[in-house]
């Protein structure tokens, strides 16, 4: 029998490939002799670069960046094993994480760094890169990333306008002469789970502006500056990113790399499928198992145990699923290819302890899961 494993992180406690390994020796207690596969995986989110670096026997690079608020931050992004991808979070650069609670504040914050990122991964001689942009404490429609690849967003005197929501007030004019050359040379996919437009109501400013400190007159002005900003786009650069699915995600950060860099927004899920050529390793398979911290509601939407339920449904394959915990709406994951989920929090405990155990929670509760399949073979 052929076992896939090919598990999301489960934050705070394990990396996908620590899962995927605490699966495996759980499934070996009891079925020593079957073939194991196993495939960490991630959807674009936190955990994407190590995922892809342990999955590809890649590298991660480090190095320091500007931070959202102008200050030097240590960063990283990951390459691949044959040195062809490159994968970075724009929140290893720009994160909410990054800025004191106190200070946050999104006219204030840029992506500058997060183009530095993109800047150092063209010098490495990448083909392609893949750009996850969750957990931005940014507004600034890509500004701050755009100036940093060589684009100019000068003001009406010819000056530089500050690379921030703020500073997209003072935009005048746009000279994209100057980028980075090798961007016309590379493929860029962006994961991104989100189809907020970049303005209005469900746009970047009023949807995700409050989580990154915005007060109701902040979000009036950050959605005045990224309209004025898509105006200018459209009107320069012959470019409509204001009504595009996706341009208000992270900010307005996919309406810049849509406009700019010419980028692909998909499904983070099943961009990682790809990558990783899961539909290869599960075709011929028998058994697939998945997972990740939490499964509820919202898994369905394209989280990683969905994607990867998709493809094994796609051959017939039945997938089980693993959770640090079951919440409200789980249920739904059912109707994806899911046959079975279990949680493995094996008793009352603080969220501390139950972090703190994960490798071993998860190893035991696939040791019964592997006596159940055991069992379902011999009837």
């Amino acid at each position: 029998m052929k076992i896939v494993i090919a598990p999301d992180s489960f934050k705070e406690s394990m990396t996908a490939l620590e899962a995927a390994t605490a699966i495996e020796e759980g499934f070996k207690k009891i079925l020593p002799n079957e073939e194991y596969v196993k495939i960490p995986m991630a959807d674009g989110g936190e955990g994407t670069v190590q995922s892809i670096s342990d999955a590809t026997g890649g590298t991660i690079k480090e190095l320091f960046v500007t931070g959202p608020l102008g200050e030097k931050v240590s960063s990283f992004y990951g390459l691949s094993g044959d040195k062809k991808l490159a994968v970075i979070e724009m929140a290893a650069s720009s994160g909410l994480d990054k800025v004191e609670t106190s200070q946050r504040n999104p006219l204030n914050t840029t992506t500058y760094g997060f183009g530095e990122l993109i800047q150092d991964a063209l010098e490495e001689g990448v083909e392609d890169i893949l750009l996850g942009i969750g957990g931005s404490a940014t507004n600034d429609g890509g500004a701050g990333m755009i100036m940093a690849l060589g684009g100019q967003l000068l003001t009406k005197d010819g000056e530089p306008i500050e690379p921030t929501g703020r500073g997209l007030a003072d935009l005048d004019t746009i000279d994209v002469s100057g980028m980075h050359p090798r961007l016309k040379e590379v493929s860029i996919k962006v994961a991104c789970d989100v189809d907020n437009p970049l303005t209005g109501l469900n746009g970047a400013s009023h949807i995700y502006g409050p989580q990154k400190g915005a007060t109701p007159e902040i979000i009036e002005q950050l959605d005045i500056n990224l309209t004025h900003f898509a105006r200018l786009v459209q009107d320069q650069l012959g470019k409509d990113i204001d009504s595009l699915p996706g341009a208000g995600a992270a900010g307005g950060l996919g309406g810049g790399l849509l406009g700019f860099l010419d980028a692909e927004l998909q499904r983070g899920g099943d961009l990682m499928v790809d990558i990783l050529n899961l539909d290869a390793a599960i075709r011929d398979a028998d058994l697939v198992i998945t997972g990740e911290g939490g499964i509820n509601h919202q898994t369905q939407f394209g989280k990683t145990p969905i994607a990867v339920s998709r493809v094994g449904k796609e051959h017939g394959v039945p997938t089980i699923a693993l959770a640090g915990c079951l919440n409200e709406g789980y249920e739904s994951i059912y109707d994806e290819g899911i046959i079975s989920t279990f949680s493995i929090i094996p008793e009352f405990t603080s969220l501390e302890e139950a972090l703190k155990n994960g490798y071993r929670n998860l190893k035991a509760v696939s040791m019964n899961v592997a006596a159940i399949v055991k069992a379902a073979q011999n009837l």
